[in-house]
């Protein structure tokens, strides 16, 4: 069993409204390796977000 995660960083557009750098973290456990970072960067580009490197 790996330790991997994947971050992604993704703009709150509820709560922008009210202070301009308002985000949220999604992180995602992946102890198998079945998420490909390549999909975690378009998805969260899809939300104008994106990726961290653990």
């Amino acid at each position: 069993m790996s330790d991997v995660r994947h971050v992604l960083v993704l703009p709150d557009r509820d709560a922008a409204q009210d202070a301009e750098d308002a985000q949220w973290l999604l992180v995602l456990r992946d102890e198998n390796g079945r998420l490909d970072a390549g999909e975690l960067d378009e998805f969260a580009g899809e939300w104008d977000g994106w990726r961290e490197e653990p």
